[in-house]
């Protein structure tokens, strides 16, 4: 007993320096990461996040959040949003560097202005600390508070790094010394998030401790690019056909604004295709799918599946008078993917809706 005794601090001390050892001071980027070709990296910095997609929307800043009463955000906490804002869809990347040591926010945020008006650019606007509203400790995780601006350019339930390791800890661990920028660059057609801060890990049991007092920068850059329309709208034959061949057909024009579940107006071919197949064949029963990416948690979008499915549903019974009774909404997140989730091209084929042939047979 009395070895054992030892043994369980032993182990659980061992534990917790893994733990902490987790986040490191990178010296490399990170896989696959690159620059934007539209503005330059400060010197020395590395690459720790790097996230990419073909076309996607951005709410741009454009004064400081203020508190919006009565409302929470999923967190719990009080939410904030700003007064102006820009509503942005384009080509989206978002990269977090890791600046070198003994370096200020402020210092490294005045390079990136010069450098966008020696590009012709425009700050549209910029603020520090407390002027830019909500908690200016927190960073995008937290909850039970106020809502931080970077909890309102990224959302918590969007992060999807592991915990503790570098990438998870630049979006997650408390900040301070907090410098934000929104710009635009007329001649590409581009506009930029600049958030930069100075992370506070100063505990040895926190796994963030490595990047204590280091200075991130986020970028978050919108640039102008038609959505590419290349989902042709399946016919109600083709849905019957495929259906009575193998159950299922997966449905790449409905459409929905990212993390909503509003059903677009462009979804209005497919919708109705759908309504004419379920009029076409009086006893179909249905499950409406909903299927996304892996951007954000697998509760999240689990979350968001089923409500996008229930507004498929619910559009059907409305316009099309479809008896809400033969159709189901299921939401499965991420859990069934027809390609890897880990380029833009695979996310695309996996945000999809699937109606699948609803007959059990009786046991």
């Amino acid at each position: 007993m009395l070895r054992l005794a030892f043994l369980i601090p032993a182990l659980l001390l061992a534990s917790t320096a893994i733990a902490t050892a987790d986040a490191t001071v990178p010296t490399a980027d990170k896989k696959g990461a690159q620059d934007s070709p539209l503005l330059k990296r400060y010197d020395g910095s590395f690459i720790v996040v790097y996230e990419k997609k073909g076309f996607a929307e951005f709410t741009l800043p454009l004064s400081k959040l203020e508190k919006v009463p009565d409302k929470r955000n999923r967190q719990n906490n009080r939410y904030y949003e700003p007064r102006n804002k820009k509503a942005l869809e384009g080509m989206y990347t978002r990269i977090i560097y890791v600046i070198p040591e003994n370096r200020s926010p402020l210092e490294v945020l005045r390079n990136y202005q010069d450098e966008i008006r020696q590009q012709k650019g425009q700050i549209l606007f910029e603020c520090k600390e407390a002027e830019c509203g909500g908690d200016p400790t927190r960073n995008s995780e937290g909850g039970g508070g106020d809502m931080s601006l970077a909890m309102y350019l990224y959302p918590f339930e969007r992060l999807t790094e592991e915990r503790f390791t570098t990438g998870h800890c630049v979006m997650s661990a408390k900040i301070r010394d907090l410098r934000y920028t929104a710009a635009s660059l007329p001649e590409s057609g581009a506009h930029v998030s600049i958030l930069a801060f100075s992370v506070v890990a100063p505990d040895k049991g926190d796994g963030c401790l490595a990047l204590n007092d280091r200075t991130v920068v986020i970028l978050d850059i919108v640039e102008a690019k038609a959505r590419e329309q290349k989902m042709v709208t399946v016919s109600s034959g083709e849905m019957a056909q495929a259906i009575s061949s193998g159950g299922r057909v997966a449905l790449y024009g409905i459409y929905f604004d990212f993390n909503k579940a509003d059903v677009k107006p462009e979804s209005d071919p497919t919708i109705a295709e759908i309504g004419k197949l379920l009029k076409e064949s009086p006893s179909l029963k249905v499950l409406i799918v909903g299927h996304t990416d892996n951007v954000g948690t697998f509760p999240f979008n689990m979350e968001l599946s089923q409500r996008r499915a229930a507004a498929v549903v619910a559009v059907l019974t409305s316009r099309h008078g479809v008896a809400k009774d033969r159709m189901a909404p299921v939401g499965v997140s991420y859990a069934s993917p027809v390609a890897s989730n880990r380029t833009e091209k695979g996310r695309a084929k996996n945000r999809r809706v699937e109606l699948v042939e609803n007959a059990p047979v009786a046991r």
